[in-house]
């Protein structure tokens, strides 16, 4: 995101659809929920979603 850097609300705000964002910025906030952990400590879709775009792709997990 070129306006704003990406923080935890932002990340979950876009994944929500609460802020509307180009597909690069959505993947980009998955992405950050992903590589900051968030993404296994939220409820459960959080983990799944991300686990399908890591499956499809468009993320990537590189923590153990």
């Amino acid at each position: 995101m070129s306006e704003h850097a990406m923080n935890p609300q932002l990340a979950i705000q876009i994944c929500e659809q609460l802020v509307m964002a180009e597909h690069d910025e959505e993947v980009e906030a998955w992405q950050y929920l992903i590589d900051t952990g968030l993404a296994w400590q939220l409820q459960g879709w959080y983990g799944r979603t991300a686990h399908r775009l890591i499956n499809d792709g468009y993320c990537t997990y590189t923590g153990g």
